[in-house]
């Protein structure tokens, strides 16, 4: 018997390659299964490692406090609301202009080499080092415009800095939607901007939420751009509006403070700046995954 199903595969080469594909299937499911995990633990006990040492350290005191120069126990009040200052006025300049630049390479860019290029440069910016949006900053607005290192140049800096990542994520989470939901919005007597504002932004809606969120997390740790253009200072203020104040944020600020600063208690107020950090990119990944739940739910 066992002589006959030996002959049987050994006659068969195609019960052969499909017990060998089967044995490579389960091999590669290991391994990424394995490898996927690893990396999930890594990345939890890196968030373990920073938030269990600041965390528990955290006061309201601190959260709202001046920073301090030479005393210990200064806070991080104005470089904790400059950081989101910065970053809501970084999206409100980025996120129309990058939908509306990738809607326009999606959907009415003509099919030509100079569209080609234009994409090229796109993705090109996306991954330019972000001190270089830095040096151009300053040359705009310490140079040309004279008004120093502001707010207003900070935050505009970072959204050239997001823009060509919006763009790209936005041209293909609308590239990414079905022909088919577009060809009956046409057969409805939908017009262009009707199917673009109703079926086609809708059904991409997680695409570009997804793309705004990673902006979003990096703008708000972004350290670089803001050195160069917003500088490593703060007005004194709590709640300071003035677009021209300076505007250290709280990266700026943990790396000042590590490096620059000769407060006593230079390491604990690093290890608390850095667990609030990590914290709020958290809080603005899950801000912005509850509109994509939402919209989610309103598909089905």
């Amino acid at each position: 018997m066992i002589k006959s199903d030996v002959k049987q595969h050994a006659g068969n080469p195609f019960a052969s390659r499909k017990s060998m594909n089967h044995i490579n299937n389960r091999i590669f499911t290991t391994v990424v299964w394995g490898v996927g995990i690893v990396t999930v633990l890594f990345i939890l006990g890196l968030l373990f490692l920073i938030l269990q040492k600041g965390l528990p350290k955290l006061e309201w005191g601190f959260l709202i406090g001046l920073p301090s120069e030479i005393d210990e126990g200064g806070g991080i009040g104005p470089t904790l609301f400059n950081s989101f200052y910065v970053l809501i006025i970084s999206l409100i300049i980025s996120i129309p202009l990058g939908m509306a630049a990738g809607i326009y390479l999606a959907e009415f860019a003509p099919d030509n080499k100079f569209i080609a290029f234009v994409r090229v440069c796109v993705e090109g910016l996306a991954s330019v080092p972000s001190i270089i949006f830095g040096l151009f900053g300053i040359a705009l607005f310490v140079e040309a415009f004279q008004i120093g290192l502001t707010i207003i140049g900070g935050a505009v800096s970072l959204a050239f800095l997001n823009l060509p990542v919006l763009t790209r994520v936005t041209e293909e989470a609308i590239r990414a939607v079905p022909q088919d939901m577009k060809t009956a919005s046409f057969a409805m007597g939908g017009t262009h901007l009707q199917t673009i504002r109703r079926v086609l932004v809708p059904v991409a809606l997680n695409g570009i939420i997804t793309g705004i969120c990673l902006v979003a997390g990096r703008a708000f740790g972004e350290s670089a751009v803001i050195i160069l253009t917003a500088g490593v200072s703060t007005s004194g203020e709590m709640w300071d509006f003035s677009l021209f104040s300076p505007g250290e944020t709280l990266a700026v600020h943990l790396w000042y403070v590590q490096s620059e600063a000769i407060v006593p208690d230079a390491t604990e107020i690093a290890e608390k700046a850095a667990a609030v950090l990590v914290f709020v990119v958290l809080l603005i990944n899950l801000f912005f995954r509850v509109p994509l739940w939402l919209n989610s739910r309103k598909m089905r």
